[in-house]
């Protein structure tokens, strides 16, 4: 062989090697993200999530790619965005929200791991079979936060003794409002209060939940566990602010929009532990024997400044169970 011949033939193998080697290397695996809600505002939960990749192992674009898919609160769009996930091979789902979203994901599904953290009890959705074995491909995080929303009353009656009409604002899309309502109800008629249910499921129709609350001279209002009212905090925020009504919401975020009070689960935790279920199961680890976790410790946050604005005193025994006091 000539010499050139082998110069040839030996620097055509030293290029070849490296790309061969390169073929080879297995691709990174594809995380969806699915959210019934909007990403402008969610961007603590996105970080929480990634805190929960990250402390099981994965980093966004060093070995896990995700792709996000968020509904904007139109729980329509779920069943489409999720089968768009499907149709890309995500190696997991990750979802939050309402429980309509888990149910999307359900019915895209059967093999695909989905991991969810929802306010519904998983069961009785018929997401999975126990919460110790879920069964099937589906596990994650319930807040069960139904039951918080009777208890939200308790907390605006104790704050207001003299309350006798309050407003229920719900999205009437949710597939647990029928549900949470009659809840409330039952916890109203208890305490005497005249509630009013109003549908606030966007932003036009909070308007009108909120001129509603006004014309009916309502004396406060509560939120259901819906993840849309969070999105909308600013908003409800401003609305209760302008017509001088105090109301309590699920989620703490509402307090540092200004809000006055909230009565729930610590929401990040419930992120975090998404992010590490996803890294469990890419890990090798199957859904069907990840038992569904429940967050019980609840928070309740107060803003002292808001209650100044309108002219409420925090009761110093009300004061002295809030785990959160913002100034």
């Amino acid at each position: 062989m000539r010499r050139r011949e082998f110069i040839t033939l030996a620097s055509s193998a030293a290029i070849a090697w490296p790309l061969a080697a390169h073929a080879q290397q297995p691709a990174i695996p594809l995380v969806g993200f699915l959210s019934s809600t909007s990403a402008a505002a969610r961007a603590g939960a996105v970080a929480a999530f990634h805190h929960g990749l990250g402390e099981g192992g994965y980093i966004e674009g060093r070995n896990v790619a995700l792709a996000f898919r968020w509904a904007e609160n139109q729980y329509d769009r779920l069943p489409g965005l999720a089968a768009d996930l499907v149709q890309r091979r995500a190696a997991v789902i990750a979802y939050f929200g309402a429980v309509n979203g888990a149910l999307a994901a359900k019915a895209a599904t059967s093999t695909i791991p989905v991991v969810f953290v929802i306010g519904s009890d998983p069961v009785e959705f018929g997401l999975v079979t126990s919460l110790n074995r879920p069964g099937g491909n589906l596990t994650g995080v319930t807040l069960i936060i139904r039951e918080m929303s009777p208890k939200r009353l308790e907390i605006l009656r104790e704050l207001l003794p003299g309350l006798s009409i309050v407003g229920l604002l719900v999205n009437p899309t949710n597939r647990n409002t029928d549900a949470e309502v009659r809840e409330v109800e039952n916890a109203a008629s208890s305490l005497g209060v005249d509630l009013h249910v109003l549908n606030a499921g966007n932003k036009a129709d909070i308007d009108a939940a909120f001129a509603s609350l006004k014309h009916i001279k309502a004396g406060g209002f509560l939120t259901m566990s819906d993840a849309s009212f969070t999105d909308h905090r600013d908003q409800i925020a401003e609305l209760a602010a302008r017509h001088a009504i105090p109301g309590i919401a699920q989620a703490r975020e509402y307090v540092e929009a200004g809000g006055l009070m909230s009565y729930g689960s610590n929401q990040a935790e419930a992120y975090r532990l998404l992010g590490s279920y996803t890294a469990r199961i890419l890990k090798g680890e199957k859904p069907a024997e990840l038992p569904v976790q429940q967050l019980t410790k609840v928070e309740l946050v107060v803003n002292l400044k808001t209650a100044k604005v309108l002219g409420i005193d925090l009761p110093s025994t009300l004061l002295a169970r809030a785990d959160e006091v913002i100034e």
